[in-house]
């Protein structure tokens, strides 16, 4: 397989469509390379546009929504990061290409293990990746200049901005199926500012609260 020409391809017809121009973002799909974090069944499909199964309950994101996510929190080389939910340890390497300190957090010990061992093959050592659930946050490290839930929430998680510094980033997915938002929340004083950005549909995070429903 002519992996360099897959990944030209990936860029030209997934990512720029998907309104990913930044040119750092860009070139670092090239540096750090999606196949060597896919399961190696899977590993011819790791350019393709679609979902890879790592485990029963996770899954790899679209390259286009990785890509994009990583667009839109607008990393400068100076903030310290906590991403939820670490799966193959692929979206917590492109962050922490573009951060001070990423942590990662994922509750499945097997998966922070692979993660764990394809970060260091990749040669990444700002990413830490623990094991629990962090659905909530992860107020171990807190605040956190940017958050990144690589799962859906049902509503905004508000519980998470307690845990972002002033100024400070959220990435999330809300909503239910079949009408979810990808949005960034930033941190302001005393307000909270949301930018919506587009509609997708992820599964939601494991052991995410779900509000209160009307029952009639």
């Amino acid at each position: 397989m002519d992996w360099e020409q897959a990944r030209f391809n990936m860029v030209e017809q997934q990512i720029r469509p998907w309104d990913v121009l930044d040119l750092t973002v860009l070139g670092l799909l090239s540096v750090v390379k999606r196949e060597d974090f896919v399961p190696a069944a899977r590993r011819e499909l790791a350019l393709v546009d679609m979902e890879i199964p790592l485990s029963a309950s996770a899954r790899m994101w679209s390259p286009k929504l990785e890509a994009r996510a990583v667009q839109e929190v607008a990393l400068t080389g100076k903030e310290r990061v906590l991403e939820i939910g670490t799966g193959s340890g692929y979206l917590a390497a492109l962050l922490g290409k573009l951060s001070k300190q990423v942590y990662s957090v994922e509750i499945d010990p097997a998966l922070a293990e692979q993660a764990r061992a394809n970060l260091a093959a990749a040669g990444i050592q700002n990413v830490t990746v623990e094991v629990g659930d962090a659905v909530r946050g992860w107020s171990k490290h807190a605040p956190y200049d940017v958050i990144v839930a690589s799962g859906s929430y049902p509503s905004v998680p508000d519980f998470l901005f307690e845990q972002l510094a002033e100024g400070g980033r959220l990435f999330a997915i809300v909503g239910d199926e079949p009408a979810m938002t990808a949005s960034v929340f930033t941190k302001l004083a005393g307000s909270i500012k949301q930018e919506k950005l587009f509609e997708t549909v992820i599964a939601p995070l494991v052991n995410v609260p779900q509000p209160a429903r009307f029952a009639f």
